[in-house]
């Protein structure tokens, strides 16, 4: 069994928290050393609370998602010797009432556009065939009740 750490930090400072006029803006850190300013999202909390340049959770949420499809779908196209050259993906999440009339994110749709080369290139069949295998695959996708969608644009194939 494998375990993940990040860390998210947040300090006060002399700002007026019980008038709840503070900086939503913090600290993650990843266990790999990696460093990101987060923030809630200005979506939820009005600027200058929240900070617009920082990365919100809903958005991690969302490159999350995209990151391990990616990773899945080029172990799957490298193992059947199908060469990448660039994967590029403009994800989407959208947030929504659910049932009970909670926020959440309702759905996260991927749209990688994958390039490849070589001698051998795949045909749409067999993209959307290693996108669904990196779908079931996916950890993350497999950790949540969202929908995920995938929906591929393609570049250069053979057919």
């Amino acid at each position: 069994m494998a375990q993940y750490t990040a860390e998210i930090l947040w300090e006060r400072g002399a700002q007026d928290f019980l008038g709840n006029r503070y900086s939503r803006k913090h600290l993650l850190r990843f266990d790999g050393g990696a460093e990101l300013d987060g923030s809630s999202s200005p979506h939820v909390v009005p600027l200058p609370m929240s900070d617009a340049s920082a990365v919100d959770p809903e958005e991690t949420f969302v490159a999350s998602l995209s990151s391990c499809h990616m990773l899945w779908f080029l172990s799957i196209a490298a193992a059947q010797k199908f060469c990448v050259d660039r994967y590029f993906d403009a994800a989407t999440g959208v947030m929504a009432r659910n049932q009970k009339g909670k926020m959440v994110m309702s759905v996260v749709s991927l749209k990688p556009d994958v390039a490849f080369s070589g001698d051998r290139l795949p045909t749409r069949a067999q993209i959307d065939a290693m996108h669904h295998e990196a779908h079931e695959e996916c950890y993350i996708a497999n950790s949540v009740k969202t929908e995920v969608r995938c929906e591929p644009v393609y570049g250069k194939l053979q057919d």
